[in-house]
């Protein structure tokens, strides 16, 4: 396999993204969706930033990675208090995309993905306002078969 084929260069991706057991998830919606307050919560629980509001998507080997671009790597804007410093990582395969909705299913087929960079990503569709969203986020990957993180 030629390297072009292995790998691409990255691209951005209006998301908020944390990793969760050593995989990514990325929080997708509009401005003032709650990308940025669902990945707080998560972080509360457990989980390490990846980046906030943008995230950098690159294919190796026919998987997804997430990486923070330069710029803001270990920065997120938490409303109200200002832009501060986090720990964060970089380089972690994506497991899961949260595309947020103030009006999501109540009981969504279990199997939607949709297609990054020509890798089908499972989604769930979830309303960051609810108090349960992180929860839900937690549970989404342990039925994916990815229990292995802080919070349980």
């Amino acid at each position: 396999m030629s390297d072009a084929a292995a790998a691409s260069a990255p691209h951005l991706l209006h998301a908020t993204s944390v990793a969760i057991g050593g995989r990514v998830v990325l929080l997708m919606g509009a401005s003032g969706s709650g990308k940025s307050d669902l990945g707080l919560r998560l972080i509360d629980r457990g989980a390490t930033l990846v980046s906030d509001d943008y995230t950098e998507l690159a294919l190796r080997d026919g998987r997804l990675f997430a990486s923070p671009p330069a710029t803001i790597a270990g920065q997120m804007e938490v409303r109200h208090v200002g832009i501060l410093s986090f720990p964060h990582l970089h380089n972690l395969p994506v497991a899961l995309a949260i595309r947020l909705d103030d009006k999501p299913e109540r009981m969504p087929d279990r199997r939607q993905s949709i297609p990054l960079s020509g890798v089908e990503i499972p989604v769930l569709c979830l309303d960051a306002r609810e108090g349960s969203a992180p929860i839900k986020v937690e549970l989404a990957l342990r039925d994916m078969g990815i229990e292995d993180f802080p919070g349980q």
